[in-house]
């Protein structure tokens, strides 16, 4: 089969996988192209809640398909940038499920990620410097923000690859998990996610991202007043049972 992205939607839950095994599912230019169309269509969704962000197989990416790129600095870094920016625009909760190399663009997509979850075998690095490459601004401080100014530049300067126990201790994921445990813990962890206030999501990715201009801050609290959410949350709270938030983004 083609190099490609597969995706489906189950649960609240939208899971794209990167698929290109002969080549520890590198990106292609293509694959590239195609994500960040493929998210728009997925965030219009009003059956997705949340989006997964994984590789076939034993490996998440291995990064650009390099063999297929063009020996330019515009390909070679112009591509993975509209894809990483999708991803961190994504407005509902994203998580990279990582197994394996998880290197240069792969490293860039789980980093746009809100957040990652990985196995204990898994490796990480980001390899510009490999190839004389000059690391986008932004994609520099996304990394910056996740791992501290000292690691970035350490993975940034070296492009040597990290293990599972260095990324969690750094920030670079947020759980390690034992060989053969991470699917179980994803599918746990997103059905808690699609329980949860979609408000509160929303609103705390936007805060998140930075500095919040009044009238953004102004939506969200006539967002939050009209809403039920929070009677709905206390009411449920009081009354022993599961919430049912009710709140969707507006079309």
């Amino acid at each position: 089969m083609e190099p490609c992205l597969e995706h489906e939607v189950a649960d609240g839950i939208a899971t794209v996988v990167i698929r290109h095994p002969a080549k520890r599912n590198a990106m292609t230019p293509g694959m590239w192209r195609a994500l960040p169309p493929l998210l728009t269509r997925l965030a219009a969704d009003p059956a997705v809640r949340a989006l997964v962000l994984t590789g076939e197989g034993d490996t998440f990416c291995a990064g650009a398909d390099i063999g297929s790129l063009s020996a330019t600095y515009e390909e070679s870094t112009g591509l993975a940038l509209p894809a990483e920016e999708a991803l961190a625009a994504f407005p509902k909760p994203t998580l990279a499920a990582v197994r394996g190399y998880c290197v240069g663009g792969g490293c860039q997509l789980a980093a746009a990620c809100d957040l990652r979850f990985t196995e204990e075998d898994a490796r990480f690095g980001i390899t510009p410097a490999k190839l004389g490459i000059v690391y986008a601004p932004g994609s520099t401080r996304r990394l910056v923000e996740l791992v501290g100014p000292a690691t970035a530049k350490f993975l940034l300067f070296s492009g040597e690859l990290i293990d599972a126990e260095r990324a969690l201790r750094t920030g670079l994921v947020d759980e390690v998990l034992p060989a053969g445990e991470l699917d179980k813990r994803v599918a746990e962890f997103t059905r808690s996610l699609v329980s949860r206030s979609q408000l509160t999501q929303a609103a705390a990715k936007e805060f998140a991202a930075g500095p919040v201009e009044p009238d953004r801050a102004a939506y969200w609290r006539e967002q939050a007043r009209h809403s039920e959410e929070a009677g709905e949350g206390i009411a449920a709270f009081l009354e022993r049972r599961t919430p049912r938030f009710r709140w969707t983004p507006p079309a």
